[in-house]
């Protein structure tokens, strides 16, 4: 099999470089004697695939893509785009959207992972919605009848955090993250409303709800105190901003972890998981190359499933070594 090539995204401004963000990636691939092609993601994302790949050599072979997020339908447009070129990313779109998006992975994650449930919430969506969701780039909150029945499916009471299916909004916290108790559906509803209308058009799938639970923190720049959210959320204390949960992203390729190391939300706290129940679970999934986010329970009781994520897609944190990650991607 051909080794496989990586594509980044271009500069806007010099579509002939990688992005600022991934050039230090690139430099590094190519020191290790790896290929990179770039692609156009503002034509990715405004649904000019065959103008992204313009620039990526025809019949090249397999590839793996390092770049900014894709919307599911994206990635698929993506890669029949490629196709056409006689080029195969080695992540299917059916691959990328399980896990991508919460629906995809968590079934497989179920138990492992904090209890969620979600609503769809199509781009133009009918029926009862709120006024804010509406004016929310074509997409709609669900209902209160949805959110009845959502809350009641995750058990009727207790704290819970709103997200899509890939994102929060813990930058907001109590105006569009948090739910301090379910039973309250109307404060449930108000946080939805404003999580949909700050997401407006890049709102991925739907809404979930999302158990929360109380994981290790630290302090910015200070010790480890305090607790944390599911979602990798601060609690919403006095030092909010300063506390983030420590959390480690685990990079697999074809079932195997290849590189642990920091989230890029807290880089200078590094930590050490207990792998043992997540790799059958990542092996279950199926899915090539992902990432997983795990938090330390505040009890120290064990670690959870934060997030399942695309490989591709999934950034890393400044200052770690991804030669060992880079180096598998090439000789796959």
């Amino acid at each position: 099999m051909p080794v496989p090539a990586i594509l980044f995204p271009a500069d806007p401004l010099n579509p002939r470089r990688p992005d600022p963000h991934y050039t230090w990636e690139a430099r590094l691939l190519r020191e290790l004697g790896g290929e990179y092609h770039l692609v156009d993601h503002d034509a990715l994302l405004a649904g000019s695939a065959e103008e992204a790949v313009r620039r990526v050599p025809s019949d090249c072979g397999p590839l793996w893509y390092r770049g900014w997020m894709l919307p599911s339908a994206g990635y698929a447009a993506f890669a029949r785009a490629l196709a056409g070129r006689g080029a195969t990313l080695l992540t299917s779109p059916a691959g990328y959207a399980s896990a991508h998006e919460l629906p995809g992975w968590y079934g497989v994650f179920e138990g492992a992972t904090p209890s969620s449930v979600w609503i769809p919430v199509p781009a133009a969506a009918g029926g009862a919605a709120s006024e804010a969701g509406a004016a929310a780039g074509g997409a709609a909150a669900p209902g209160h009848g949805e959110l009845a029945a959502a809350v009641a499916r995750l058990g009727g009471r207790g704290p819970a955090v709103v997200k899509d299916y890939v994102k929060s909004r813990k930058d907001a916290w109590h105006e569009a993250c948090y739910v301090p108790e379910l039973a309250d559906l109307a404060a449930v509803g108000r946080v939805v409303d404003r999580f949909v209308e700050l997401q407006g058009e890049f709102l991925a799938g739907g809404v979930v709800l999302r158990r929360y639970e109380e994981f290790a923190q630290t302090v910015v720049g200070g010790s480890t105190a305090g607790r944390s959210a599911a979602g990798g959320s601060t609690s919403g204390g006095p030092a909010a901003r300063d506390r983030r949960t420590v959390e480690a992203r685990v990079w697999w390729l074809d079932g195997e972890p290849v590189l642990v190391g920091p989230h890029p939300d807290t880089p200078d706290h590094p930590a050490e998981p207990d792998l043992t129940e997540v790799r059958p679970l990542v092996r279950t999934l199926g899915c090539r190359f992902v990432t997983t986010d795990l938090a330390e329970r505040a009890d120290g009781s064990g670690w959870r499933v934060v997030e399942v994520g695309d490989g591709q897609v999934s950034d890393l944190p400044r200052g770690v070594d991804a030669s060992g990650l880079l180096s598998s991607l090439i000789a796959t």
